[in-house]
């Protein structure tokens, strides 16, 4: 899963969104206590730095050492690097002791990870029987009419090739991604939770967050450039005149609690 983002570590840290406010309260409502929390896949930290504000420590961990060197330096927030498989030992080693995380947070890469062996670290870390592990995806971002037909097209035909299966899981907003949690307090499922976050973008915004998707890089590494000179021009005829537009990602969070198992 690294090493799909490498090549475009600084593409991903300037591009792509941060996450809304009502996102994490959301979360850190569901968190009795607000010690530690362990943010896996942290990226270039776009999480970590939003839980920062709301815990008194964050670990934040990636497998690709290039994305760390974007995130943001934090005094409550260490960034680790980590194998993309850690055993037990370095779990303990690198993250944190047995039952001591209130809260692990995934954004947008619990589709790469090998969830079984995942899973059973989420619940050896985490307190018992009321931590949490919330995990979120976010899909196509909404412009205009005229950009997101442009946008949608390109996404479902001339993209779809590249993209690695486990992206399926995002084009469902994660219904379908295996979570076996318990509901947390004041709910009655998991999820997905439906949360929003805009961001003002140009054109050049625009294109350099498509240019942050490992499916461009992918296509890219087969000697496919996706945006071609014809793809780019229906960009900008679809964009028009206005500099900046408002672009709308649409959030899905699945949260669940430890319980006692």
């Amino acid at each position: 899963m690294a090493e799909l983002f490498v090549k475009q570590a600084k593409q991903y840290a300037d591009a792509r969104p941060s996450y809304p406010p009502q996102l994490f309260q959301f979360i850190a409502s569901k968190t009795p206590s607000h010690s530690l929390v362990w943010d896996d896949g942290t990226g270039s930290g776009q999480a970590a730095k939003s839980l920062a504000m709301l815990y008194k420590n964050v670990i934040a961990t990636d497998a690709s050492e290039k994305q760390l060197e974007f995130a943001a330096k934090l005094p409550n927030v260490r960034y680790q690097h980590t194998p993309s498989t850690m055993s037990m030992a370095e779990l303990e080693q690198m993250v944190a002791p047995q039952g001591t995380v209130d809260l692990v947070t995934i954004a947008q890469a619990l589709h790469w990870f090998d969830l079984p062996t995942f899973y059973e670290q989420v619940r050896w870390v985490l307190k018992k029987p009321h931590g949490v592990i919330a995990a979120w995806c976010y899909y196509l971002p909404r412009v205009s009419d005229a950009v997101d037909t442009v946008l949608d097209q390109f996404y479902s035909t001339d993209v779809s090739p590249y993209w690695d299966p486990a992206r399926k899981l995002v084009d469902n907003i994660y219904r379908s991604i295996d979570f076996p949690f318990e509901p947390v307090d004041g709910a009655d499922h998991t999820g997905p939770f439906e949360f929003v976050t805009e961001t003002l973008m140009d054109l050049d915004d625009f294109l350099t967050y498509i240019k942050s998707w490992s499916a461009y890089q992918t296509a890219k590494e087969k000697g496919v450039e996706l945006l071609g000179e014809d793809v780019v021009r229906k960009f900008k005829l679809a964009w028009g005149e206005d500099g900046q537009k408002v672009a709308k990602f649409p959030i899905y969070l699945r949260i669940g609690r430890a319980g006692d198992a």
